[in-house]
């Protein structure tokens, strides 16, 4: 159930900034902060934890009441930056807290990595980190002074090749760093 409940999420982010382009005329706010509000209340009732989970549905559940409290369109726009925000958190805070983000997805598949490994990974959870920040930041600026067109543009299309562009970028960086070893 809650594989479930996590891809409806995963399905709701991805979609939904053409849920609010395409759907504004059709449902109100509140309505939008009811559905992804419930999606992560579902995901905490779900029992499964995962790090920075239950915080992170705390957020999402406090932005979600807002959004029914105030019915704001504008506010509608913030859901992208707050994603970016949270995936800024787990990347930076696993830099100094614990293991890496990107070292502990490495070790899913090679659990002995090599020392040159590691400070790779490290950097790779940086990059990542920087990426976030900007994606936020882009998202944010066209929430604050960009009409609705340009802000379903970049949120649900340009922000999701820019992640697959640094997939593709980092999988080269890492054949070659390989090929090194």
């Amino acid at each position: 159930m809650s594989r479930l409940i996590g891809l409806g999420l995963l399905l709701a982010g991805l979609l939904y900034p053409f849920a609010v382009y395409f759907g504004m005329e059709h449902f109100a706010p509140w309505q939008f902060g009811l559905l992804l509000g419930s999606l992560w209340l579902a995901r905490v009732l779900s029992g499964e934890h995962k790090p920075g989970s239950v915080w992170m549905a705390g957020v999402a559940i406090a932005f979600c009441v807002l959004l029914a409290l105030f019915d704001s369109p504008q506010l509608l726009r913030w859901y992208p930056v707050l994603i970016s925000s949270f995936m800024l958190v787990l990347f930076a805070s696993s830099l100094t807290f614990g293991m890496p983000m990107v070292e502990r997805l490495a070790r899913l598949r090679e659990p002995d990595l090599p020392p040159e490994a590691i400070r790779y990974t490290r950097q790779v959870t940086l990059a990542w980190s920087v990426f976030f920040f900007c994606n936020g930041l882009c998202a944010a600026l066209l929430t604050l002074w960009a009409p609705l067109d340009w802000w379903m543009l970049y949120t649900g299309l340009i922000s999701y090749g820019l992640i697959g562009l640094m997939f593709a970028i980092e999988w080269l960086i890492r054949q070659r760093v390989r090929g090194r070893t």
